[in-house]
């Protein structure tokens, strides 16, 4: 298969390296010093939760120009970058290209197709200007949850430290073809991929865990093994997991599982340093629209009260200022 990912820092260079070892034709979009690694001497993948370790051959470029229409896209940027890489993916569409949105947070789309109240709700925090639905209709897309760890080494170089779950979904609820074949393209590459009915949900799963911890990593500088050892640490945590799971429930979502329980997943990660922590020690700016911002602006319309995730937001945010760190 023809497969373009765009983004390639730890979770698109663990996608890419895979699907490069499982004999499918890959091209990258990246940039700077990463982009003429990947050119001069290819993609090193760094494989801890598999057998995947070595060099591979990937088409790196800048630009999605020269790729033409591909089977399918996965969109491995930070979620706030969207907007700006989103006027590139038209040149990748075909009849049947499916688009896979690999990011952190609520998605842009989460509101599209959905039915109900809020259909059609373009939240600020993601798309301040309305118009990513127009550049990529909800129907190219199938939703996406990943439960792995990676990161960027040296240019050149990706990690993936832990896991390799993955969850998809269609908007609609479908058990659509085409999500049967895209998890099986993912299964064969070695990761271990569910279908879902209910997608939305696995978001919300995940994303009250995004709500708590990352900013928390960010302002600690802890790893994910010693922010789940700090009963203190752990008590502001619960009380974002709280806040999140009550926002879901206001949208008719039941993540279905206790703070408790979160928290066990949380510490699968080991050692782990999560997304928001890289980012800051990078110098790279937070996604902190998507992954708090996003659920402050729901909790704001819906009247629900979220002190704890307001505090984080606004001790991030402040943290970000301090260190003089691109704003998203």
């Amino acid at each position: 298969m023809k497969i373009t990912v765009i983004g390639a820092g730890g979770i698109g260079g663990t996608l890419a390296a895979r699907l490069a070892a499982a004999g499918h034709a890959v091209a990258v979009v990246a940039r700077a010093a990463h982009l003429e690694a990947l050119q001069a001497t290819g993609l090193s993948f760094v494989d801890a939760a598999g057998p995947d370790t070595g060099v591979y051959r990937v088409r790196a470029v800048a630009d999605t120009a020269s790729l033409g229409p591909q089977d399918a896209v996965f969109l491995a940027t930070k979620a706030h970058q969207l907007p700006a890489i989103l006027p590139q993916v038209p040149a990748l569409l075909g009849a049947s290209t499916v688009v896979i949105p690999a990011i952190n947070g609520l998605p842009w789309w989460y509101f599209q197709g959905a039915g109900g109240a809020y259909e059609g709700w373009c939240l600020q925090s993601l798309d301040p200007d309305a118009g990513m639905p127009a550049l990529l209709p909800w129907q190219r897309i199938i939703g996406c949850v990943l439960h792995f760890a990676a990161q960027r080494g040296i240019a050149g170089e990706v990690q993936c430290t832990a896991g390799r779950r993955i969850i998809l979904g269609e908007p609609d609820g479908s058990d659509s073809p085409r999500l049967r074949s895209l998890a099986m393209l993912l299964e064969t590459a070695g990761f271990a991929v569910e279908r879902t009915r209910d997608i939305r949900r696995d978001i919300w799963v995940k994303l009250i865990g995004n709500l708590s911890f990352n900013p928390v990593a960010a302002l600690t500088g802890y790893r994910m093994d010693q922010i789940c050892a700090d009963e203190p640490v752990l008590t502001v945590i619960r009380a974002a997991l709280e806040e999140g799971s009550r926002v879901a429930a206001h949208l008719g979502i039941d993540v279905g599982i206790s703070a408790e329980a979160r928290i066990d997943i949380a510490r699968e990660l080991g050692s782990a340093r999560i997304s928001m922590l890289q980012d800051l020690e990078a110098g790279r700016s937070l996604e902190l629209e998507p992954i708090v911002g996003a659920v402050i602006e729901i909790a704001q319309r819906a009247g629900i009260d979220v002190p704890a995730s307001r505090m984080l937001y606004a001790l991030a945010r402040a943290r970000a200022r301090a260190l003089e760190l691109p704003q998203s």
